[in-house]
């Protein structure tokens, strides 16, 4: 089942002395909403199993969106390439297209969320009896 994990990020971002990538804290994420199956939790609540077969295999899929003016750019492409990548994996997302927009949508409105944010759009299998590889051996939903 998706996981939506909603980052607001500030309009400037100062460059780093270090590192890949530039980052500056946004003290407003610490008390944002994150859709985990179906829930709308908060930050210290939205937590994934060691036991997901995304933690433990890296078996799962996953999109980033930046949201301009309320909406997730390019989001038709997006959920194109998800829906495609676990076709091609075998993964039930579990949620039709319309289901899911309407939880990005959702998790958006629950956070105030309209501009410089970064949305983590991520899908596992589910959780896993053992950290073998075969998907049959998966005991429910991530």
């Amino acid at each position: 089942m998706p996981l939506l994990y909603p980052r607001r990020f500030p309009h400037r971002i100062p460059r780093m002395a270090q590192g890949t990538h530039d980052f500056v804290d946004d003290p407003r994420n610490a008390s944002i909403l994150i859709y985990v199956n179906g829930a709308l939790l908060p930050r210290a609540q939205a937590t994934v199993s060691v036991f997901d077969s995304g933690f433990i295999l890296g078996d799962g899929i996953w999109e980033g969106l930046r949201v301009v003016g309320g909406h997730p750019v390019f989001l038709d492409a997006h959920l194109d390439r998800l829906y495609e990548g676990a076709k091609a994996i075998l993964l039930d997302i579990g949620m039709d297209r319309a289901a899911l927009t309407a939880a990005i949508y959702d998790t958006l409105k629950a956070n105030d969320m309209h501009d410089g944010v970064h949305i983590r759009l991520m899908v596992s299998r589910g959780l896993k009896r053992t950290p073998y590889q075969d998907p049959r051996v998966c005991i429910g939903p991530a």
